[in-house]
């Protein structure tokens, strides 16, 4: 029930000038995005095929940010600014279990010219156990355009817990192979409990 007092609801974000729509041409949009999807998947590549090589290769993800930019990850808070984002990528992206995903294909894209939004489904699928199991999550990820090439947000939307079990997935699977690594192994030890079925 309103009162004469009361103020209406809004969407916190609309208060912050990072969150205001933008649009810009769909062209432009899709080429900055298909810009980012492949730097994403050469500095995965990197990071993959040689461990040394990941936190350099990870630390460059944030330079496709503006200074100012917002990286919301929900289990784990808001990243603010490009100085925050970096630390936080490198060590998400170069311990268990984001050093054993592989590639971060996307499985169907939206691109909002309007907002200078794209929206799209990523998977995550992790390296082979050794015996050839694919073992995967996916997440929704919204990213905001700001132009020349940069990004303004990114939020990352999902199930911790569906990560968590893939996770655990894999572990138990290496484990039966005789391929599970300290890393991993460190991590089932401590947070394995919380996703078993």
């Amino acid at each position: 029930m309103r009162t004469d007092n009361a103020v209406p609801a809004r969407d916190a974000r609309s208060a912050d000038s990072r969150f205001s729509p933008t649009p810009f041409p769909l062209g432009e949009l899709s080429e900055a995005f298909e810009v980012f999807e492949a730097t994403v998947a050469q500095i995965a590549a990197e990071a993959h095929s040689d461990r040394a090589a990941g936190p350099a290769a990870w630390a460059r993800f944030a330079d496709l940010f503006t200074p100012d930019a917002d990286y919301i990850e929900h289990a784990l808070g808001t990243m603010h600014g490009r100085e925050e984002i970096r630390p936080w990528i490198v060590k998400t992206m170069t311990r268990f279990p984001g050093d054993h995903m592989v590639a971060f294909p996307n499985l169907w894209t939206v691109f909002d010219a309007p907002t200078g939004r794209v929206i799209f489904e990523v998977d995550n699928p992790m390296c082979d156990p050794g015996d050839g199991s694919v073992i995967t999550a996916t997440n929704i990820s919204i990213v905001t355009y700001a132009g020349d090439g940069l990004w303004q947000c990114e939020e990352d939307v999902y199930n911790p817990m569906e990560f968590g079990a893939a996770a655990m997935r894999w572990c138990d699977r290496a484990r039966e192979l005789g391929t599970l690594d300290d890393d991993a192994a460190q991590w089932a030890s401590t947070f394995g409990r919380a996703f078993r079925g």
